[in-house]
């Protein structure tokens, strides 16, 4: 009952869906939007790409944010041309299954994220999805915001009507939206940990519970897998981040060096938790790995108790099936019941300090 009303929390403070920006619009195959921003507010109407970058630069004013999801090296081709992106940069875009980075090429800042989104499940299995990833490129010039995203998720509507709610965030230029971003997807990186901890708080209860199982080596080495996939999103995003809050990188001013050391700190935040949910889930195999050692031995000492038991009537069994011509009390009228009793009796003997001995 707990964990379903965490997971009820959860959805009411996850960011609403995207239902305004389709993944697919009539702007293009991969174009979300394309908006010009004149003094940080949107311009009433929309246009295509190449008509709103010349009313921008011939005006001096504003930026165009121009968002896509997926697109390939056909539909990007035209934006990379209009742009003048570096064609490496152009190539990661496209291509995607990159490593967080931030690189410069010719004014252009080229930014890299990993998005991460905690997958909702019933209960932990040996085959469960934890972490579900994805990707936003982001390319940052003077007059020019250029979104591309890869993946299911991590959909930057909602940011984009966040940041519109607040002119005086947006009349920063492009670089208020590349440190929204960035800040959108460690604020995320934070909800999925928070989120697999209650994973891990389930298998280590499971773990140290009365009736602990031998299948849950399963769960643990899953969730050690996804809790993997989510290091390698956020630990390379370390670097970047430290460049963005300790260096000019135009065109990504000064004054943005504090907003960015912020992020860095919740990023830092994250990795600590990483590191010790990796330490904890250690421990937590490691004692399981120790449970069903000693169960294995009880199960040992449990058959070798019983074939000792077992081996006294063997061997009085053993010497009387003997074809001896003369045998000690032969032809004796109690013999039969006299040696039925002596095994019982040795048997129950052995049996008493076995148990005493905590082997049975």
């Amino acid at each position: 009952m707990i964990r379903n009303l965490r997971r009820a929390v959860r959805r009411v403070y996850r960011g609403t869906v995207d239902l305004s920006h389709p993944a697919r619009s009539p702007l293009g195959s991969a174009v979300v939007n394309c908006v010009l921003y004149e003094d940080g507010r949107r311009h009433p109407s929309d246009c295509p790409a190449d008509e709103a970058l010349r009313r921008v630069r011939s005006s001096g004013r504003g930026f165009v944010w121009l968002g896509l999801h997926e697109p390939t090296a056909a539909e990007f081709a035209g934006v990379a041309e209009l742009f003048e992106l570096h064609p490496l940069a152009v190539e990661d875009s496209v291509h995607a299954r990159q490593q967080p980075k931030v690189e410069r090429y010719d004014g252009t800042l080229f930014a890299v994220f990993k998005t991460c989104r905690y997958v909702e499940h019933e209960e932990l299995t040996a085959t469960s999805e934890v972490v579900d990833t994805g990707e936003i490129m982001v390319f940052t010039g003077a007059d020019f915001v250029i979104t591309v995203r890869h993946g299911s998720h991590g959909s930057l509507g909602p940011l984009r009507e966040g940041l519109e709610a607040t002119p005086e965030r947006l009349a920063q230029g492009p670089a208020a939206v590349l440190h929204a971003i960035a800040d959108r997807v460690v604020d995320d990186y934070l909800v999925v940990a928070d989120s697999m901890q209650h994973d891990i708080d389930a298998v280590e209860t499971a773990v140290f519970s009365e009736h602990a199982g031998r299948g849950d080596a399963g769960r643990i080495y899953q969730l050690k897998r996804e809790l993997l996939e989510f290091k390698r999103a956020v630990s390379p995003l370390d670097r970047p981040l430290q460049a963005l809050a300790s260096q000019v990188m135009e065109p990504v001013g000064p004054g943005f060096q504090p907003y960015f050391r912020d992020v860095a700190g919740h990023l830092a935040r994250t990795a600590e938790q990483i590191a010790s949910f990796d330490a904890l889930l250690d421990s937590v195999l490691q004692a399981h790995l120790a449970q069903v050692t000693v169960a294995q031995n009880e199960d040992m000492r449990k058959i070798t108790a019983w074939a000792a038991i077992v081996a006294v009537p063997t061997m009085v069994c053993g010497v009387y099936g003997m074809n001896f011509a003369h045998m000690p009390e032969l032809r004796w009228t109690y013999g039969y019941p006299a040696v039925l009793c002596v095994m019982a009796v040795a048997c129950f003997v052995i049996h008493r300090g076995f148990r005493r001995n905590g082997w049975l």
